[in-house]
């Protein structure tokens, strides 16, 4: 039995992670896990435990400060602390303890921008834009030389748009748009976003952590489809069993108003802009999702 050290264990992909392992499992959590060994531990205000490691084979690190609606320079140091400090510590303290093999959850936004020809492979780094993205990438930047000095296994997967089960963020804020009528039906514009529904980002993440091949490698995470998004709209609206309604929303009036806000700007090229991604590289390792958003229903979604 291997032992298995999880931080972020509570979250959306975390809990998915937990449920997939068959292992003795200690998780790093803000609060008190009543299954697991827990290291009761909040990142943005203390420090990870010298001895959290201890007698662990495998660190699945989860945690991170998401994307927040509060203004981003207020909190830069929240990211940095979070993203980047707590990252290295537990780097860090894995080598002390001799793990062998630590796997980083960062994202595709680390990749920087999405507007290259075609979709985003590992290659096609820029400087990120946002301090979710910075952080998430300058955290990348330290594991791979901490794994390349030590010896230790070190992979990252950057997951692309993830879906599943107790979905957060935007596409929860879509999917409770749709079922409640204040989501107005979204033009199509053609864009492509990029997208992996949880269970099969479990599967990528357990890929890379027992796989050589894997070692001080960056892999993006898709379900190799593309999606549109209104296709991804109607395919909501399906989930909720709501019929597709024949009209849309002209894109006109979402340009007005990114005129009004940079926030609503923001919101809108979010929304309807590109983040395409391509996981061919994680393909090569043999990895091939089961899941795509069109065969989804209520309860797998």
């Amino acid at each position: 039995m291997k032992n298995i050290f999880i931080s972020g264990a509570s979250g959306f992909i975390g809990q998915r992670l937990v449920n997939a392992l068959d292992e003795n499992i200690r998780v790093l959590s803000r609060n008190k896990q009543t299954n697991y060994e827990t290291v009761v531990c909040d990142l943005q205000f203390e420090i990870i435990p010298d001895n959290v490691l201890d007698g662990v084979d495998t660190v699945f690190h989860l945690a991170g400060c998401a994307h927040d609606f509060r203004d981003i320079i207020k909190i830069q140091k929240i990211y940095q602390k979070v993203n980047v400090a707590a990252t290295l510590r537990l780097a860090e303290l894995a080598v002390i303890s001799n793990v062998k093999r630590f796997v980083f959850v960062s994202s595709v936004k680390a990749s920087g921008s999405s507007s290259f020809d075609g979709c985003v492979n590992e290659r096609d780094q820029s400087d990120p834009e946002e301090i979710y993205g910075k952080t998430k990438r300058e955290a990348e930047l330290e594991l791979l030389k901490i794994g390349k000095e030590s010896g230790m296994h070190v992979s990252i997967i950057r997951p692309s748009l993830v879906y599943g089960p107790n979905v957060k963020g935007n596409l929860k804020l879509m999917l409770l748009g749709i079922k409640y009528g204040w989501l107005p039906p979204l033009p199509e514009t053609n864009n492509k976003k990029s997208m992996i529904h949880v269970d099969d980002l479990v599967r990528a993440i357990l890929l890379v952590a027992d796989n050589d091949h894997a070692n001080g490698e960056i892999f993006i995470a898709t379900d190799g489809e593309t999606y549109s998004s209104r296709e991804i709209y109607n395919h909501m609206r399906n989930l909720v069993g709501k019929s597709i309604p024949n009209w849309t929303m002209p894109k006109f009036f979402f340009d007005m108003a990114s005129l009004i806000n940079p926030r609503i700007k923001d919101k809108v090229n979010k929304l309807l802009g590109n983040d395409c991604y391509s996981s061919a590289k994680l393909e090569v390792l043999g990895f091939k999702a089961k899941k795509t958003l069109k065969e989804m229903n209520e309860t797998e979604f």
